[in-house]
C-alpha cells in the first residue's frame, strides 16, 4: 500500500510538472479547501441567504443555494424588532410635548428590491445593534419634529390621528431606503414636557390670543426682512466684486511700473491711456451693477405685492365663507327654535284638551253618581228595581226583543199546545189551584199526551218510538 501511495505520488508530481513537493502540498490543500467550501446551504423560515463573489454582479438572495468556491454566504433574518422612543418635538407655539412611540420594524420580506437594499446598508449590523436602533430613532425623531414644527398645538391634539397617520407615512417613506418596513406602530397618548395630558383648551387659548391678530403683520415682517436680507447679499456680493477687482487692478498696476521704470514716459503714457480706460470700465460696472440693484429691488417688490395681494384675496375668500357659514347655522338655529316652540305649544294644546276631557269625564261621572244615589234613595235601596227601571229607561227590553224577533224572521216552526183538560182557578191572592179527581185522573191524562208527543217527535226528528 506504502508503495503504491508513493507511486501515485510522483506520477502526479511528473503529470503537473511541478518542481516540488512544497507546491504539490499547497495545491492538495486549495483542493481539500474547495471541497470544504462547497456546501449546499439552507435558511430558515424567518431568514434569507446572501451569496456574493465569483460568477455573481452584486448579490444574491436566496432561501437555499449551493456556494461555490470563491463565494461567501451571510444570513440575514427578517423576522421584525421593536423598538421604543419618547420623541420631543415642538409646535409652532414653541411648546414641547412628547411622543411616547413603539415601532415594529422589520425588512421588507415580500419585495426582492427591498432585501438587496437591506443586505447591501444593514446586513453587517445585528437587528439589535445600536447603529440600527439610532438609526430608526434618528428618522422617526426628525420627521416627527419637522411635521410637529409645521403645526399648532391645537392641530396636534385634535387631528391625533392625522398626525399619527402623517409621521408613519413620512417615517416609512425614509425606511424604504433601508429596504425597511413598519409592520406595526402605536403611538401612547401625547402629553406635554410636564408629564401632565395636554388639553386642547390651552391650545385653543394661545391661538385665539394673537396668533390670529399677528398672523398678517408676521407675514409681511417676514417677507419684508427676506427681501432685506437678500438685498444685503447682493449689495456685500456686488462690492467684494468691486473690492477684488480693485486690487487686482492695483497688483497689475504695481507689476507694470516695475517692469517699466526703464520707459518712464512710454509707461505714463501707457499708464493713463489704461487708468482712463479701466475708470471707464469701472464706471459702466457701477453703472451695471446699480441697474442690476434696481432691476432686482423692482422684481423682488413686485413678488411682495403679488404674494399680498394673493393673501388678501384669499383672506377676504375666507372670510366670506366664514361669514356664509355663520349665517347659515343662525338660519339653523332659528329654525329649531321656532320648530321647538311650535311643538311646545302643539303639546300645551294636546296637554289643555286631554286635562278638559277628563275633567268633563269626571264631571259626567260625578252627575251619573248623584243620578243613581237620588234613584236608588227613591227606591228605597232596591237594587233590583233600580237595575229594572234602569233597563227600562234606556229600552234594553225592546233591544232584547227586537233581536229575538230578527233571530226568528222567516222561521215557520211548529207549536204544539197540550193541555190535559184540567180546569185551573184563580184565588184572591193571585195564585190558581187546579181541580182534579185523584192520582188516577192524573194518570190518565199523562197516556192522553203520549201519542201526541210520539207523533210530534217523529215530524221533527223522523224518529220512531222502540217497538
Amino acid at each position: 500500500m506504502i508503495r503504491v501511495s508513493i507511486l501515485r505520488f510522483y506520477r502526479s508530481v511528473r503529470r503537473l510538472g511541478l518542481k516540488s513537493i512544497n507546491t504539490i502540498l499547497v495545491h492538495k490543500e486549495a483542493k481539500q479547501q474547495r471541497n470544504r467550501t462547497m456546501w449546499y446551504h439552507v435558511a430558515k423560515p424567518s431568514e434569507f441567504l446572501v451569496i456574493t463573489g465569483r460568477g455573481i454582479d452584486e448579490l444574491k438572495i436566496a432561501k437555499k443555494a449551493l456556494v461555490l468556491p470563491f463565494q461567501k454566504c451571510t444570513r440575514i433574518d427578517v423576522s421584525p424588532v421593536n423598538y421604543t422612543f419618547e420623541v420631543n418635538a415642538m409646535s409652532t407655539e414653541k411648546l414641547c410635548f412628547l411622543l411616547p412611540a413603539v415601532f415594529t420594524i422589520g425588512p421588507r420580506a415580500d419585495d426582492h428590491n427591498s432585501l438587496v437594499k437591506y443586505a447591501r446598508l444593514l446586513s453587517r449590523h445585528q437587528r439589535n445593534s445600536h447603529d440600527v436602533k439610532e438609526l430608526v430613532q434618528g428618522i422617526i425623531e426628525g420627521e416627527t419634529r419637522v411635521l410637529a414644527a409645521s403645526l399648532s398645538m391645537e392641530d396636534v391634539f385634535k387631528g391625533t390621528k392625522d398626525f399619527k397617520r402623517e409621521v408613519f407615512g413620512k417615517v416609512q417613506v425614509e425606511l424604504n431606503q433601508f429596504g425597511l418596513l413598519i409592520y406595526n406602530a402605536n403611538i401612547k397618548q401625547l402629553v406635554d414636557v410636564r408629564g401632565h395630558e395636554a388639553k386642547v383648551d390651552v391650545a385653543e387659548a394661545k391661538m385665539k390670543g394673537d396668533v390670529g391678530a399677528k398672523q398678517s403683520e408676521g407675514f409681511t415682517i417676514q417677507s419684508a426682512a427676506k427681501i432685506d436680507v437678500e438685498t444685503k447679499v447682493v449689495t456685500a456680493r456686488r462690492q467684494g466684486q468691486g473690492k477684488m477687482e480693485e486690487i487686482k487692478v492695483g497688483s497689475e498696476v504695481k507689476i507694470f511700473e516695475i517692469q517699466q521704470e526703464a520707459e518712464v514716459s512710454e509707461a505714463n503714457a501707457k499708464l493713463a491711456t489704461k487708468k482712463a480706460a479701466w475708470s471707464q470700465q469701472a464706471k459702466m460696472a457701477e453703472v451695471e451693477s446699480e441697474k442690476a440693484v434696481a432691476i432686482r429691488e423692482a422684481e423682488l417688490q413686485q413678488a411682495v405685492q403679488e404674494a399680498n395681494g394673493e393673501y388678501y384675496q384669499k383672506q377676504k375668500a375666507a372670510d366670506a365663507i366664514l361669514y356664509e357659514k355663520e349665517k347659515l347655522a343662525e338660519a339653523r338655529r332659528v329654525e329649531s327654535d321656532a320648530e321647538t316652540c311650535a311643538k311646545k305649544k302643539a303639546a300645551d294644546v294636546a296637554l289643555y284638551t286631554k286635562t278638559k276631557e277628563a275633567e268633563g269625564l269626571l264631571a259626567l261621572a260625578e252627575a251619573e253618581g248623584i243620578y243613581i244615589r237620588t234613584l236608588l234613595s227613591a227606591l228605597g235601596g232596591n237594587y233590583i228595581a233600580l237595575r229594572d227601571y234602569l233597563m227600562i229607561n234606556e229600552g234594553i227590553y225592546k233591544d232584547i226583543a227586537k233581536f229575538n224577533a230578527n233571530a226568528i224572521r222567516g222561521l215557520q216552526p211548529k207549536i204544539n199546545i197540550w193541555s190535559n183538560g184540567a180546569s185551573e182557578e184563580e184565588m184572591s191572592d193571585g195564585t190558581s189551584t187546579r181541580k182534579g179527581h185523584g192520582a188516577m185522573k192524573e194518570m190518565s191524562e199523562l197516556y192522553q199526551v203520549i201519542p201526541d208527543l210520539l207523533r210530534t217527535v217523529n215530524e221533527q226528528t223522523r224518529m220512531l218510538p222502540p217497538p
